[in-house]
Parts: C-alpha cells; structure tokens; sequence
C-alpha cells in the first residue's frame, strides 16, 4: 500500500485515525502499532517475520545491554552481537548476490544463487534498530521495557518502509506520551497534501518524461537533451523523496509525533557540504553519528580524517544500493568533501554566491548520473553524451521536451527554493482575520488534494524511489 494510492487515502486512513482518536489514550500504541502491521503485510505479507524478528532482537539486546550496564565487557558484547546481525541480516537480503557476483567475476568458482526480492523498508528499520542499540550502549537512551511501545518505534506506519531514519533518543518520550490536537492534525494533513502534490503531480510527470529522455541510447543523446534529462532526474527524485517524507511527517502529527525535517532545500546549496547538510538529513546524521565519529571523525591527523570521510561516503555509496554505480556515486562525493576540505574550498567560498550554486549543481548532477545508470559503463557513457560526444550540441527534440512541460519545470524550480514556501505561507496569510485565513487555506489545500487525486487516477502506478533502497 503506497501514501499516494487512493486506497490508502480514502480507507485506510481515515479508518486509522477515526479509530484512533476515538481510542482511550491507554490503548491507542497498541491500535497505531496494529495498523502499522497491516500496513506493512498489505505489500509485504512474507517479509512481516523478518520485521517482526528485528523488534525482538532489538529489544533483548537492548535490555540485555542495560542489565549489564555495570560490565562493560558484556555490554559491549552485547551491542557488538547486536549490530553484527542486523548487519548480517541486510547483507544478506541486499547484498550477498552482488559479493557472490564478485567473486564468480575473480575466480573461476561459478557460485549460483537465487535472487530474492528485497523487503521493503528494510534498510530504513535495521539502522533504527541499530541507532536504538547503539545508543542504550552509550547511555544516552534507556532501555526500553515496554515491547508494545518499542515494536510501535520500529514499526510506525508513517516512517516505516521509506523513513525518515529516526533515532530512539528523539523518539523514545513521545512513545509514552504525546498529545494530539485538531491543529496537530490539521497541519498534519496540510503537510500530508504538500508531499502528495509533489508525489503525484510533479514527481510521477518528471519520471515520464525522464523514462522517454533514457530510453534514448547515450550515442543518440545530444548535449542539450542528456543536460535536460539529467536535470529532468534530479526534480524526480527530488519530488518523490522529499514527497514522501512531507507524507510521513504530516502523517506521524497527525497521530501526535514529532519529526524532524529530511530535507531543507537542498538545491540551493553553495557547496556540496553544504548539499548534504540539506539532502536526506537523517541518513547523513546516522553516518555521522554512529560511522563517521566512531572512526574518529575530524579530531584526527589529515590523513585519518580524508580516510574516515572516503569509507563514510563508500558505505553510504553501498546502502543505497548492491552495485557499482552506488558505489562510485558515495566514493564520488567522498572525494568532493575531501577536496572541498583540503583543496578547492576557500576558493569556492569567495566566488560569487551564483557560482557557487551554479558549481554545486553541476556536481550534483554529474553525481545524478551515476545513481540512475543501469551500470558503471552507462553512467560513463552518458556522461560522455552530456559534453557532446552523443549526437552533438543540435536538437529539436530537446526544444519540444522542454517547452512541452515548461509549466511543470517551472513549478518544480519555484518548489525547491524557500520562495516557494515564503509564497504559499503569504497567500493564506494575505486575508486579514482568522477565519478568512482559514477558509482560503482550506480552499488552497482542497485543490491540491482534488489536482494530486486526479493526477492519481489518470496516471499509471508510480512506486517511490526509495522503496528499492
């Protein structure tokens, strides 16, 4: 079940959360955390075990760790035992058929393996899983005693299969308490429409057209028409992700939680640190927090430190997904932050704030180009169409594409700056009192719920990007 399909909008939530808020407050994690699991069985009936098994490893471990809190050769081993597999679980369902690949490509052993399908949110879970752990080691979280309210954090409809990636410690009171309001649920549902616009009308439009631009062979590509479908990849997987974290957000408010932001305008960042400061906020605090520091982060010699930046990045490369290409694109922007560190960038800190936006895009977008090739080989190939030696700086077609969807590049441009946002906070505020307020935001949030519906209806099923990761 997707947050963009009309079963879910029409039934399955409003069922939800007339349930819920007519529960007693005693009984409503155990109803949020039912729902969650037939949320998550709707898609993925065979793989609910798996889940199921990661809340209770987690949860004795995390008791465990706590019972032994006073011995700190235990409790290490415990936390060591815990991480060690829920790790092993990931490689396995993610990662084994890459590694048996590789070795069957540098040895003459033919190792056969069957391809399994890869459980939906199950790199979102296992890092929570691992944070939670992690954390109860550390001492800055309790163990959690409750196995209803730790199931709920693991579980969590709104962040489950997708995430945000959201870490115990900034959890684990609202888990025991929250309150719930009708103004919570309003902006809940306000912040809810905002992803489902951007979901279904700019996303799914901006994953057609880049779909015909990549059906085109790199050696047939001209340079204006590989620079629009790179760009044209870079809206799409802006306006599903950042979609789908809108939804989980409001979603979670609307039954009282509070998230964190996962991505604050990342499009008009100066620098490519700057870049994933704004990009997938929690999966780069979880790198931070329990990779990057562990090796030793910057308090460290230079060497160690380009070193610790340059497996981050790499391990970050491999989460996203089992294959080359993912790798080369987090080792890529290893070596950027290295040379923005250490080489080139105070020069880019003086150039004018247009060029530096105008550098880190083309990075970015270079960096695209890696993460949506089938291959290595493609990537270098299309890359190569995008500096001309496809089928030259000429093209009609590019012309059409563009000016075909010009509305929908427009909107997209407006959408990813924090004029966009500035904009919509200005027209409902524009009538004076309350209620007017109130009437023409309800006015403006109930169009773009009938636009993203009947985009929905007219289109063909559109899975989020991040469901493969």
């Amino acid at each position: 079940m997707l947050f963009s399909s009309l079963t879910f909008i029409f039934l399955f939530l409003p069922v939800v959360l007339a349930v819920y808020y007519l529960a007693p407050l005693k009984i409503r994690n155990l109803l949020l955390l039912l729902a969650s699991l037939i949320f998550y069985a709707w898609g993925e009936p065979v793989y609910m075990v798996l889940m199921i098994l990661s809340i209770l490893l987690n949860y004795c471990c995390g008791r465990e760790i706590a019972a032994n809190a006073e011995d700190e050769r235990k409790a290490h081993r415990g936390m060591i035992f815990a991480v060690a597999v829920n790790l092993a679980l990931l490689f396995f369902f993610k990662y084994y058929g890459f590694f048996l690949e590789l070795v069957n490509s540098v040895t003459s052993v033919e190792l056969t393996y069957r391809e399994l399908a890869l459980p939906v949110g199950i790199s979102f879970y296992t890092f929570q899983g691992i944070s939670y752990v992690v954390d109860v080691y550390r001492g800055k979280a309790k163990a959690q005693r409750s196995l209803l309210n730790f199931a709920l954090y693991i579980a969590l409809f709104p962040q489950l299969i997708a995430g945000p990636i959201v870490r115990y410690e900034d959890i684990e009171p609202q888990l025991a308490q929250r309150k719930v309001s009708a103004r919570k649920l309003g902006q809940g549902a306000m912040l809810f429409l905002i992803g489902l616009a951007k979901k279904a009308v700019l996303a799914d439009t901006f994953k057609t057209v880049f779909e015909e631009i990549s059906a085109i062979s790199a050696s047939n590509l001209s340079v204006p028409m590989a620079w629009i479908g790179c760009i044209t990849y870079a809206f799409e997987i802006y306006y599903d992700f950042s979609g789908y974290s809108d939804m989980a957000i409001g979603l979670s408010r609307m039954f009282g939680f509070e998230l964190k932001k996962n991505f604050d305008h990342p499009y008009v960042s100066r620098s490519v640190t700057e870049f994933w400061r704004r990009w997938h906020i929690s999966l780069s605090t979880w790198f931070r927090e329990y990779v990057y520091i562990p090796l030793g982060g910057n308090h460290c010699s230079g060497g160690r430190h380009i070193l610790n930046l340059l497996i981050v990045w790499t391990l970050t490369g491999m989460w996203h997904g089992a294959a080359w290409n993912f790798i080369v694109w987090g080792f890529y922007y290893g070596v950027l932050l290295v040379m923005e560190k250490y080489v080139w960038g105070s020069e880019v800190d003086r150039l004018p704030s247009p060029l530096r936006r105008i550098y880190t895009a083309v990075c970015v977008l270079v960096g695209w180009v890696f993460f949506f090739s089938p291959s290595l080989g493609a990537a270098f190939r299309y890359l190569g169409a995008m500096v001309g030696t496809g089928a030259g700086l000429l093209d009609a077609g590019a012309g059409y594409v563009f000016f075909s969807h010009w509305l929908y590049y427009l909107l997209a441009v407006v959408g990813m700056s924090a004029f966009g946002g500035r904009l919509l906070r200005r027209i409902i505020s524009l009538p004076e009192s309350e209620t007017a307020r109130t009437v023409v935001a309800g006015i403006l949030f109930f169009g773009m719920m009938a636009i993203s519906v009947a985009f929905l209806v007219t289109e063909t099923y559109q899975p989020f990007l991040y469901f493969r990761f």
